[in-house]
């Protein structure tokens, strides 16, 4: 069973950087993209960045390009979110998430999720 851990949430001012952390257990297998979802107060799942295997392509929601860096570390099994420039309506609980599909994964239908994360911007 595949397992995803987040990790590095917390509270930040606007204008501040956190980096989330994804620590995957389990069969997790060579085709696997990875991503971030993140979900609002009040409001529906939204996709946020995603990752191929090999990390040669990456996906980014409009909202995030220029700021977020999504990254993984293979040996690790851990993929990486960088998020700069923050800002109060990035508030959410961040999920990470892995699909052998990265279309699935795009379109916030990945089929392994972790519990999130929750990420904070005061202004």
């Amino acid at each position: 069973q595949v397992q995803l851990v987040e990790s590095g949430g917390g509270l930040v001012q606007t204008g501040g950087s956190l980096r989330l952390s994804c620590a995957a257990s389990g069969p997790i297998y060579s085709n696997y993209a990875m991503g971030w979802v993140r979900q609002a107060p009040g409001k529906e799942r939204v996709f946020v960045a995603g990752i191929s295997w090999r990390g040669g392509t990456t996906y980014y929601a409009d909202s995030v390009k220029g700021r977020f860096t999504i990254s993984r570390d293979n040996a690790k099994n851990t993929v990486y979110l960088q998020m700069n420039s923050l800002k109060p309506e990035d508030t959410a609980v961040y999920y990470c998430t892995a699909d052998a599909n990265p279309v699935t994964m795009k379109a916030g239908a990945a089929y392994y999720w972790g519990r999130g994360t929750q990420v904070t911007v005061s202004s």
